[in-house]
C-alpha cells in the first residue's frame, strides 16, 4: 500500500465525551479483519509502543490504549496486525526495536507513548522515511513525525487546589517519577495550586527515580504519610500504584484517619474508593484517538507539534471524593480556577523557575 500525503494540521477540537473506550490487555499475535467491510483495500492501521511502566500501568500507557481501542471500536477494526495493537517495553533497550517492528509490519501510523522514548522515535523516523510516527509528551522535529505535548501544569494546579483544601495538617506530599520537563511540569503546578488555596500548606517533594516501581511508590509515601502528609499527589505512572496501595492500607487500619491520594493521568479513583480524592487528568487517551482519526483521513501533521490544555478539553481534574466533608467547596474554587485560567487571567507555571516567581494575587 501507498503511503498517505498528508499536510493539514492537526484539529485541536477534542470531544471527550465519545472516549468511552473499554480498557484490556492486547493479543499482540491477533490477526485483525478489516474496517466495516466496505472497503477491499488495506484498512487503515494503528499501533503504539509502550514504555517500561507497561500498557496495563493503570495511568499513562493505559489511557493511550484506551485511545487506541476507542479508534479501533469507532472504525470497526479488530486488534492485532490488521487493525490496532501495541508493543510493550520491558526496557529503554527495547524501544528502537518495537517501532523498528511495527514500521517492517507497514502499520500507517506508529505512536511512541511517553517522553523516555524521544531518542528511538528520532532514530526510527530517519531510518523509516516512509513510516508516520507519533510521539507523546516530546517533540521530535522529523517531517514524518507529529508531536503531541500536554499542560500538565493546569490539571495539576486544580489537583493542587483540591489537596489545598482538603489537607487538615497542612502538609502534602507530591512523588515524581523520573525528573524532566513533562514531571517538573506536574510539579510546578501542583505546587503552585497548593500555595495558590492555602498559602500556610507545605509541599514535601520526592522524586522515586522510575515509573515502575510500585514497591518504592509505596514506601515513599509512607514516608511521607508518617511524617504528618495526608494528602499525596503522584505523577509517576505504574510507580503511583504503591501510593494506593500504602493509602488503602493504613485506611483499613484506621478508618476514621482522614488521609487522602490523588491519581494522575486517567481517573485512578478505582484504585481506592476511599482513600481517592481526584486525578489530574491527562488525555492522552483524547490526543491519540484524535491523532489517529485526523491521519486516517488524510491530515497527519507530520513536523508539527499538538499541544492540548484546559481550553482544548486535553487536561483537567476527575470528580471530587463523595466523602469529603468540603466537597461542594473545592468544586466551586476549582471551577473559578478553570476560568481564570481559561481566559488567560491566571498563568499556571511549568517550571521550577517560573514557580519563583508565580502569584496567585
Amino acid at each position: 500500500m501507498k503511503k498517505r500525503k498528508f499536510g493539514m494540521a492537526l484539529s485541536l477540537v477534542l470531544a471527550a465525551g465519545t472516549l468511552l473506550g473499554a480498557c484490556g490487555k492486547a493479543d499482540d499475535t491477533n490477526e485483525g479483519a478489516t474496517g466495516g467491510g466496505k472497503e477491499e483495500e488495506k484498512p487503515f492501521t494503528v499501533a503504539m509502543v509502550t514504555d517500561v511502566g507497561g500498557v496495563d500501568d493503570k495511568s499513562f500507557n493505559q489511557s493511550a490504549w484506551e485511545g487506541l481501542q476507542a479508534f479501533g471500536k469507532e472504525n470497526n477494526l479488530e486488534e492485532g496486525t490488521k487493525g490496532y495493537t501495541y508493543l510493550q517495553s520491558k526496557s529503554d533497550a527495547d524501544y528502537s526495536t518495537n517501532l523498528n517492528t511495527l514500521a517492517r509490519q507497514d502499520f500507517d501510523l506508529i505512536y511512541g507513548i511517553g517522553f523516555m522514548m524521544e531518542g528511538a522515535v528520532d532514530e526510527i523516523a530517519q531510518q523509516q522515511k516512509e513510516s508516520n510516527f507519533a510521539i507523546v509528551d516530546a517533540e521530535v522535529k522529523q517531517p514524518n513525525v507529529a508531536s503531541i505535548l500536554f499542560k500538565e501544569q493546569e490539571a495539576s494546579f486544580l489537583a493542587g487546589v483540591a489537596a489545598a483544601m482538603a489537607t487538615k495538617t497542612n502538609k502534602i506530599g507530591f512523588i515524581g517519577g523520573i525528573e524532566g520537563a513533562v514531571i517538573e511540569r506536574f510539579e510546578a503546578g501542583f505546587v503552585a495550586g497548593v500555595k495558590a488555596a492555602n498559602p500556610d500548606a507545605t509541599v514535601d517533594v520526592q522524586y522515586a527515580g522510575a515509573f515502575d516501581k510500585a514497591e518504592l511508590g509505596q514506601t515513599i509515601s509512607s514516608t511521607m504519610y508518617s511524617a504528618g502528609a495526608d494528602v499525596v499527589f503522584h505523577a509517576a505512572g505504574g510507580t503511583g500504584n504503591g501510593l494506593f496501595k500504602e493509602a488503602s492500607d493504613l485506611k483499613k487500619k484506621d478508618p476514621a484517619r482522614e488521609i487522602w491520594a490523588i491519581g494522575v493521568d486517567r481517573d485512578q479513583s478505582d484504585m481506592g474508593p476511599d482513600v481517592v480524592l481526584t486525578s489530574a487528568l491527562k488525555r492522552v487517551d483524547v490526543a491519540v484517538q484524535d491523532l489517529a482519526t485526523k491521519s486516517k483521513e488524510g491530515n497527519f501533521p507530520g513536523g508539527e507539534v499538538a499541544l492540548y490544555g484546559l481550553a482544548e478539553d486535553g487536561v483537567g481534574v476527575a470528580p471530587i471524593n463523595d466523602k469529603v466533608a468540603n466537597k461542594a467547596d473545592i468544586e466551586a474554587a476549582i471551577q473559578e480556577w478553570v476560568e481564570k485560567i481559561k481566559s488567560g487571567e491566571t498563568k499556571v507555571p511549568g517550571t521550577r523557575a517560573e514557580l519563583e516567581k508565580f502569584s496567585a494575587q
